[in-house]
């Protein structure tokens, strides 16, 4: 029996909006005939389904024959595929340029060479104007391949034309190309290692950039040129902690969607990541009204209808609204009243199951795990640590899966679970060991975690405040500073010294303008 996961019909027909199953029932019903009137009826029948259960379909259709089904869902998929894309090709401009350019294929095959090719020239201004490279070269190519055939007569100088136009979009497509590239590239290392450890992971990204930025010169780069190249700046200084200049490159990613407003209806995803991007870099330099006021222009522009109107963007748009959210209440210090979020973030997780990947769902457990332990409720933290730990990928976000096990122990100590807590710290130890990943805070908290039980109770806030100390200088290094992104341990020492909930402590020091990582910054 098939499941639901390996059925992508079944998926596809779920992913539907109503107004989408409204245009297929009239575009299929355009042509009666026996043929569509039983993939309509299979089409309800997966509509009314929760889970895909192949032995339900033939009680609910009795027409169709197990033989057919497979030839049947075939057509079905393509019929819905089809009627897709005729239902947003009024919004989707790339839909009309390919729309276009069949068109004028056809032309061109009935031997109409110059309807062929006015359509390929109004086709080419508007692919200009979309900035879609890649169609305009594809049409330039078409151009080329019917002028070459002396057919249309064309007056002098229309080869040369042809020719630099061509040379043009080569060269921008390349260079574009290996923007992209980078930009990928220094995102998939951020995600294997994350914040830069030691002088060896910077030595080593500053080296993987300089070795494959490509040579330009900013003026006559294009829209898409400038914005992998911001892409690209914006997480090479996450990965070496610039956050000054992360901020100031996840900014010029947002302005360049303000400078070119056609572009944020045509590329909703790449601006929306602009602004989580900028939001992050804000969160890790504590810019707290910059945050706000940029956070407000994600939720204005996620409820926005002109933009939002799929659902690979609100999926998106889910992950990065919920994600800020709560990076505002650790900022604030309120993660008591952060709790109210995660009835609906674990909601809209399980409703979006099959479009998230791993890494997302991983971030979220070690905020949610974060929201408790902040709040003082230990034993859900621990929860949802423990589902961090649980995932057997460990070379994904390895900086996530080092800071839960400790904070693991942390909280174990909090709730005075501690019956096995030399086992867990020797685990932890073992664990960041072979990951590579033990720094001088780590072992700071390791080694007082270790000595815990030997620490009578009259002593106990002496030592909280000794580490609290050796922590404060280390927060001054650059390289030790990375633990500190993932965990504010010195507020929750500062917490045990007096008697005061964390969260507490975090409001006061903002009230107070005790000094933050954004003090030492100037944006």
């Amino acid at each position: 029996m098939a499941t639901s996961k390996e059925e992508p019909l079944f998926f596809l027909i779920k992913s539907m909006s109503k107004s989408e199953k409204r245009h297929f029932k009239l575009y299929v019903n355009r042509t009666s005939n026996k043929e569509n009137i039983k993939f309509i009826m299979l089409f309800d029948a997966l509509e009314g389904m929760k889970s895909f259960v192949e032995s339900a379909i033939f009680k609910k259709v009795p027409e169709l024959k197990k033989t057919q089904l497979s030839n049947m869902k075939a057509h079905l998929y393509k019929q819905i595929l089809t009627s897709l894309r005729l239902n947003h090709i009024n919004s989707n401009v790339d839909i009309q340029l390919r729309e276009n350019l069949d068109y004028a294929r056809i032309l061109y095959n009935k031997g109409l060479y110059k309807q062929a090719l006015k359509m390929l020239d109004k086709n080419k201004q508007l692919s200009i104007t979309a900035k879609n490279n890649m169609i305009t070269l594809e049409i330039l190519e078409f151009e080329k391949l019917i002028e070459s055939q002396y057919i249309t007569r064309s007056i002098g100088g229309r080869a040369d034309e042809l020719t630099n136009e061509t040379k043009y979009y080569n060269k921008v497509i390349s260079q574009t190309n290996e923007f992209s590239n980078l930009a990928l590239q220094l995102y998939g290392l951020y995600l294997k290692v994350g914040y830069a450890r030691n002088e060896k992971d910077f030595l080593y990204a500053q080296s993987f950039l300089k070795s494959n930025l490509p040579k330009y010169n900013y003026k006559y780069l294009t829209f898409y040129e400038r914005l992998y190249l911001f892409q690209s700046l914006v997480w090479y200084n996450f990965i070496i902690q610039d956050f000054v200049m992360c901020y100031r490159n996840a900014q010029k990613w947002v302005n360049l969607f303000h400078q070119n407003p056609e572009m944020v209806q045509k590329e909703p995803m790449l601006y929306a990541k602009g602004l989580h991007n900028l939001l992050a870099a804000l969160f890790n330099l504590q810019h707290h009204d910059k945050f706000c006021e940029v956070l407000e222009e994600m939720v204005s522009f996620s409820k926005d209808e002109r933009y939002v109107n799929n659902e690979n963007l609100q999926v998106v748009l889910f992950l990065y609204v919920y994600s800020n959210k709560i990076n505002q209440h650790y900022m604030e210090g309120e993660f008591t009243s952060g709790l109210k979020l995660i009835p609906s973030l674990l909601q809209n997780i399980e409703h979006y199951a099959d479009k998230l990947d791993d890494h997302r769902i991983l971030v979220f457990y070690y905020k949610i795990a974060c929201l408790y332990f902040g709040s003082g409720d230990n034993i859900n933290a621990i929860k949802y640590l423990q589902m961090v730990i649980d995932f057997k990928d460990t070379s994904l976000r390895g900086d996530i899966h080092c800071f839960a096990r400790i904070l693991n122990l942390i909280a174990h100590y909090e709730e005075g679970i501690d019956d096995r807590l030399e086992y867990h710290i020797k685990s932890v130890y073992h664990f960041l060991g072979k990951m590579d990943d033990l720094q001088a805070v780590q072992k700071e908290i390791i080694s007082f975690l270790r000595k815990l039980n030997r620490i009578t109770l009259d002593n106990l806030k002496q030592e909280f405040t000794k580490l609290r100390n050796k922590l404060a200088k280390h927060a001054k290094e650059k390289y030790e500073r990375r633990p500190f992104l993932y965990l504010d341990i010195i507020s929750w020492l500062e917490s045990k010294i007096y008697n005061k909930p964390v969260q507490l402590v975090i409001k006061e020091k903002r009230k107070l303008g005790v000094a933050t990582l954004n003090d030492r910054y100037q944006l």
